[in-house]
């Protein structure tokens, strides 16, 4: 299995920690995309480059971590096929695979430690999509569909977006 890993500056330290327990103890191929210091990075960068791997195929999961685990959740779901699931325990992890079928979990650094951090990691790892639930994801990929290629000029504006 082939996994890019990334985030922000917030998330640096955590995902160098989950990059190294990756490459220790298992034997994935592991493609680090960033960031590389605890320099300023913004986080929609890289969670929309490690989604547009997934998208084309050449990583088969992701993990992306910033400060919340929120803000790279948001952006890689911006990516149209995309599911990006936070997880900040053992169960969410594996129920991101399970049940959604996310090829990406995102994690907060200012939320948990390195030590849980690694843990939902394998956590996630370590299990495989098996139609869990695959009625209802089908129903989120369906409606993505109808939305790809539509205008969002209106609804930007409505929800003063566009300031």
């Amino acid at each position: 299995m082939k996994i890019g890993i990334g985030s922000d500056h917030n998330g640096f330290e955590m995902k160098e920690a989950v990059k190294n327990f990756i490459q220790e103890s298992t034997e994935y191929e592991l493609v680090d995309y960033g960031c590389h210091s605890c320099a300023s990075t913004d986080y929609p960068d890289v969670a929309f480059e490690v989604s547009e791997e997934i998208s084309k195929g050449n990583l088969d999961r992701g993990i992306l971590v910033c400060g919340t685990g929120i803000g790279v959740a948001i952006a890689a779901n911006k990516y149209p096929g995309i599911r990006a699931a936070t997880a900040h325990d053992v169960y969410s992890a594996e129920r991101a695979q399970l049940s959604n079928n996310a090829q990406i979990i995102t994690m907060g650094a200012q939320i948990i430690g390195e030590e849980v951090a690694k843990k939902v990691v394998e956590a996630y790892l370590n299990v495989e999509w098996a139609d869990g639930s695959k009625r209802k994801v089908d129903k989120i990929i369906e409606k993505e569909q109808e939305f790809v290629g539509r205008s969002f000029e209106k609804i930007a504006t409505s929800n003063n977006l566009d300031s």
